[in-house]
């Protein structure tokens, strides 16, 4: 069963898309969050400017919403070059990537988002055109087959994907930049959500700001998302000011607790938990339990829950740890305990 979830870090559609890409930083100084990344950006750009020769093949990969898009944008940007943008799901066949490939001018930058979802045939196909930038196709049929070489102007991929582990190794080696987009700090955070009040125009106490950016999950997605919604709040409910306590009851509001967790992320933890004896406990049980699916656990649920600390990993299943049951104020069994209950 599909639930919207303001906290959510997939983008919700094209009128959201819309809304970020005018908020989107026009170049690598203005941008905020993954510093180790940009410094080699900087470095590499740079290189490549002087040279005249495109950038290395870049793939990011991480949770959604931590600015895969933006960067490809930015990157274009940097290097004075056009982007094509596409989806793995969208390139079901060789021709639908020719066009795009043999109307490139040098340098540019092709985007191809959720890369991980590439069909084995387009894939193969993208092998000779990121290596020796030429694509081998192949005319007739039978006896009177033929391939024919059609060279490209050298161009830069850029692969963006949530689920780095089901890229195939061939095509991973062949990017020569790889880096995973870690979730940002609180710091980051705030200097985002400053801007963008900014740019919209909007009032705000650095306390309040500070609060929204406390809970958006280290996802700058959803501190803008959630920056928008506390506005309208802040509009009809207070006095347009985003103060303390209009943030406190927007958030409220929303379902949303000191931490950025909301009922599906605690519905998840009490699962696990009550029903489960906390642990350990495969996902496909936990799905079941919660009547969800278990990509939506593993790439929408689970991420924020690991990296908060709340919930482990083991090779036997899911483990609640002692900082999810002092957050649902539940009282943590004893070892012994948990041991017997789990040999049964």
């Amino acid at each position: 069963m599909a639930r919207e979830r303001i906290i959510d870090a997939n983008s919700s559609g094209e009128a959201e898309d819309n809304y970020n890409l005018s908020l989107r930083p026009g170049s690598l100084d203005e941008c905020i969050g993954q510093k180790e990344l940009l410094n080699r950006l900087v470095i590499a750009i740079r290189a490549a400017r002087q040279r005249k020769e495109p950038l290395d093949h870049v793939l990011l990969h991480g949770p959604p919403g931590l600015g895969k898009t933006t960067l490809a944008h930015v990157i274009a940007h940097e290097m004075g070059a056009r982007l094509r943008q596409t989806s793995g799901p969208a390139l079901a066949k060789p021709s639908d990537l020719v066009g795009m490939l043999t109307n490139l001018q040098r340098c540019d930058v092709v985007f191809i988002d959720e890369i991980h979802r590439l069909p084995a045939i387009v894939e193969e196909f993208i092998y000779p055109a990121m290596e020796d930038f030429r694509v081998d196709f192949t005319v007739d049929s039978g006896m009177h087959a033929r391939t024919i070489n059609l060279p490209l102007k050298p161009f830069t991929l850029i692969g963006a994907t949530t689920r780095a582990g089901l890229l195939t190794a061939p095509l991973r080696a062949r990017f020569g930049i790889v880096h995973h987009l870690e979730f940002w700090p609180t710091e980051d955070l705030l200097e985002r959500a400053r801007r963008t009040a900014n740019m919209l125009g909007i009032k705000y106490e650095e306390k309040a700001l500070a609060m929204l950016a406390g809970r958006s999950r280290g996802t700058p997605r959803i501190t803008n998302r959630l920056l928008r919604r506390v506005r309208d709040f802040a509009q009809i409910k207070a006095d347009g000011k985003l103060s303390e306590p209009a943030v406190a009851d927007a958030l409220e509001l929303e379902g949303i607790d000191e931490q950025g967790l909301d009922k599906l992320d605690h519905a998840f933890l009490r699962s696990l938990i009550e029903t489960h004896k906390g642990g350990p406990a495969g996902i496909e049980a936990i799905a079941a339990t919660l009547g969800e699916e278990r990509d939506t656990l593993e790439d929408v649920i689970e991420p924020f829950l690991l990296q908060r600390g709340l919930v482990a990993r083991t090779r036997r299943g899911r483990v609640a740890t002692a900082a999810a049951y002092k957050h649902l104020g539940l009282k943590e069994p004893s070892t012994d305990s948990s041991r017997e209950s789990n040999l049964f």
